[in-house]
């Protein structure tokens, strides 16, 4: 990936497997992906593709068991996340990569009040600041009216755009170098998806921080990213820079998400029929063979049930996993 910028985060070959009644869960089986220093990346498939997984995987917050790491690394500025012992994960997890959730309501303690629990993520990492004073400077930040008064707040007292500035506030209390939004719109209205999206943006200028952004909806990936990540069944399907991923698609399952998403009349209403991609995202317990996108392709031929294919290289940064791309 030629990005002109370090790397803050490397992935290579990872597989997180669950152990269960139906066998091995492959749900990340073999991803490979950079995110450099101050980038904004997308991570974007539909549900049961293995996004979230990835996710909590770069900073071993998978349950083990029935959770494990069957391979791979997890580089963080050149440190193997995987190799790390308790202390050195307590220091990464929020202290140098923190998360937002798609659903604050479930993400937040309902019983304590939402200044405490951004000051408790200060006092864990940052022992030596006016925990007090941050908190309503970070709410402030957010764009929550009134923080001294609002800090006082209970969650369930808060809207649901109002609950993810807070979940913003939290991740940011430590002064992440990387932020892993996880699906952060996705319970919110149009109109407040757009406002949040908005401030990601200007947090991530105002504290230099990189963000991977998780995503089923590409129409997000355009406004939002530089560098897009195509999952399917547990592997990176098609990866590049987003223009030429999203301009000219070479794997058919991007080319239907593409097809997928609803296009607007003058009106701004939605117009014409929407087009889906028939069947659904396969068990990771239960893989197809050859690829494992055929059983739900219109372009497959019978070598695409036989053979998995690689992933190859379109251009320099544009690369594709499938035998007869687009």
């Amino acid at each position: 990936m030629a990005t002109g910028r370090g790397q803050l985060l490397e992935i290579r070959d990872l597989k997180t497997w669950f152990a269960s009644d139906m066998g091995v869960v492959r749900a990340v089986d073999g991803v490979s992906f950079e995110v450099p220093e101050g980038a904004t990346v997308a991570l974007v498939g539909e549900s049961g593709c293995g996004k979230s997984v990835t996710a909590l995987s770069l900073a071993r917050l998978v349950p083990e068991p029935p959770g494990y790491y069957a391979g791979g690394q997890i580089v963080f500025r050149g440190e193997d996340v995987l190799a790390m012992d308790r202390r050195r994960l307590a220091a990464l997890r929020g202290g140098q990569v923190a998360y937002v959730f798609q659903e604050p309501s479930t993400a937040l303690n309902p019983v304590f009040r939402i200044g405490d629990q951004i000051a408790e993520a200060i006092r864990l990492h940052r022992p030596g600041a006016d925990a007090g004073r941050e908190t309503e400077e970070l709410l402030r930040t957010v764009g929550l009216p009134d923080p001294a008064a609002r800090r006082h707040s209970y969650p369930h007292e808060l809207s649901g755009g109002m609950k993810q500035r807070v979940m913003l506030a939290i991740a940011l209390a430590c002064r992440p170098s990387l932020l892993i939004a996880d699906e952060p719109t996705t319970a919110l209205d149009v109109t407040v998806q757009r406002q949040i999206l908005e401030l990601v943006r200007t947090l991530q200028d105002t504290f230099g921080m990189a963000v991977l952004f998780i995503t089923h909806d590409l129409g997000l990936v355009a406004e939002m990213a530089g560098q897009v990540n195509v999952m399917y069944a547990g592997r990176i399907v098609e990866s590049g820079p987003v223009a030429t991923v999203l301009g000219s698609p070479a794997h058919p399952y991007t080319r239907g998400l593409l097809d997928a998403l609803p296009e607007l009349g003058d009106n701004g209403d939605a117009g014409g029929r929407l087009c889906s991609i028939e069947g659904s995202v396969p068990h990771p317990a239960r893989l197809p063979a050859g690829c494992r996108f055929a059983p739900r392709c219109l372009k497959a031929q019978p070598a695409c049930r036989e053979k998995e294919p690689e992933m190859s290289r379109r251009d320099d940064a544009h690369h594709v996993r499938c035998l007869f791309p687009l």
